[in-house]
């Protein structure tokens, strides 16, 4: 079963053991952002006070990103496609992914997703083997960073003049809300696109589009596109309010709240930077959660502890088969996560799958049949035509295929038969 989606910056990853990301990826799903990955590699060109090598920095860190997680698409490109009117953004807290192949198979349509290339750059990281451009793009990133923070906010400064300037961040994002609410028309809309680096002759196609279908609110024409503005018009003003000058290194303050555009694709966001700490339920809707790094550091370590008295029979049999749910005690965070967000019967599901002891296997014959399905489906099937592209909720089927590793920290992943047969996993 996959759990509740959530999505770590690198502060929340760097703060858990080998052991313990164990748990983070076989719990949830996992949302990886494309910053993620952006601001790992950046790491290689990072100057450290330690004797560890960057090159070891950054392997670490891959190792302990999730194998079987999803990369979300940019946010550039879901705003690019939400104001040329290609489709709608579904705010709703499941990850978007890019890249999926539709295919048909005996009547039945389903969407093939393959590993991101950012996945298949991490598994080379972890192996500290890094392409000259990364390294390059690597170095370029710390520059560009040694720059931020040194913008000149005077226009941001001008605007106190009519909304009065915010003394704390709820009240900021009040005003910005406001200001976006009731200054519909063309000139915020130009505004907030050149704020967002959308280039003029994109501008000026998506002001004719915006303007035949109606000239609607920009928060009802481009939901995903008002959600990132405000986060920008946020920081912009909240900046020049001076009201960011209690988070250290001003050179980060940008990069750690676009981290904020992914909100609407998660359920859960989880961080140990006091940013996001501060800022990330302020933009969160009600039904969703913030967890500290620390907290979901210590629910893993209880939850390792757990696992750890299991006699070594039963731990070989890899975490599907002991763990394929969390324990049915709510002490345990991630139990608590489960409860809110997953199908209420997921503990009888669960007891249907596996016992607790690893003992009760599936029923060997169901599980080859099933496996050879996907394989069928994954092989046999044939790329449909673009009129035939189904909504992700219309599909039959959806299958992302994975390649990952058989082990985590001191964790075995899978049973013997399926490490020793050496295939693809399908997940």
């Amino acid at each position: 079963m996959s759990g509740p989606a959530l999505i770590f910056d690198k502060s929340a990853l760097q703060g858990l053991s080998a052991d313990e990301s164990m748990w983070l990826e076989n719990f949830y799903t996992t949302n990886i952002t494309p910053l993620f990955f952006v601001e790992t590699l950046a790491d290689l060109e990072k100057e450290v006070r330690s004797k560890r090598k960057p090159e070891d920095i950054v392997g670490d860190i891959a190792h302990k990103t999730p194998d079987m997680g999803c990369v979300n698409t940019h946010h550039r490109d879901l705003m690019a496609g939400e104001l040329m009117m290609k489709g709608k953004i579904k705010m709703d807290g499941r990850p978007l992914l890019s890249g999926g192949r539709t295919v048909e198979l005996g009547g039945k349509l389903g969407v093939l997703f393959q590993d991101a290339p950012e996945v298949e750059a991490s598994k080379r990281w972890e192996k500290r083997q890094f392409l000259e451009i990364e390294r390059t793009i690597a170095k370029g990133w710390r520059e560009e960073l040694s720059l931020m923070g040194q913008e000149d906010f005077t226009y941001f400064e001008k605007l106190f003049d009519a909304m009065g300037k915010p003394k704390t961040f709820k009240e900021l994002k009040t005003q910005i809300d406001l200001m976006i609410n009731e200054k519909t028309g063309e000139t915020l809309f130009e505004f907030g696109m050149t704020l967002l680096g959308v280039m003029p002759e994109t501008r000026a196609r998506v002001i004719e589009i915006w303007k035949a279908s109606g000239s609607k609110p920009i928060r009802e024409y481009a939901p995903y596109f008002t959600f990132v503005f405000s986060i920008d018009l946020f920081f912009y003003v909240g900046t020049a309010g001076k009201l960011f000058n209690q988070f250290p290194h001003a050179q980060t303050h940008k990069v750690d709240i676009a981290y904020l555009y992914y909100l609407p694709f998660c359920k859960i966001f989880t961080s140990s930077d006091k940013l996001h700490i501060t800022l990330a339920p302020i933009f969160m809707e009600p039904d969703q959660t913030f967890i500290s790094g620390s907290d979901l550091k210590a629910d893993f370590a209880k939850l390792d502890a757990l696992y750890d008295l299991l006699p070594d029979e039963v731990k070989n049999r890899g975490s599907v088969v002991f763990a394929p749910c969390p324990p049915d005690d709510v002490s345990f965070l991630t139990t608590q996560m489960w409860d809110k967000y997953m199908a209420k019967e997921w503990r009888k599901i669960k007891d249907r799958m596996r016992k607790f002891d690893g003992t009760d296997k599936v029923n060997p014959e169901l599980e080859q049949a099933l496996f050879e399905k996907l394989k069928k489906f994954a092989k046999e099937s044939k790329t449909v035509s673009p009129d035939k592209l189904p909504d992700s909720d219309e599909a039959d089927s959806m299958m992302t295929r994975h390649m990952v590793s058989i082990q985590k920290g001191k964790w075995k992943k899978f049973p013997p038969e399926v490490i020793n047969s050496n295939k693809r996993i399908l997940e």
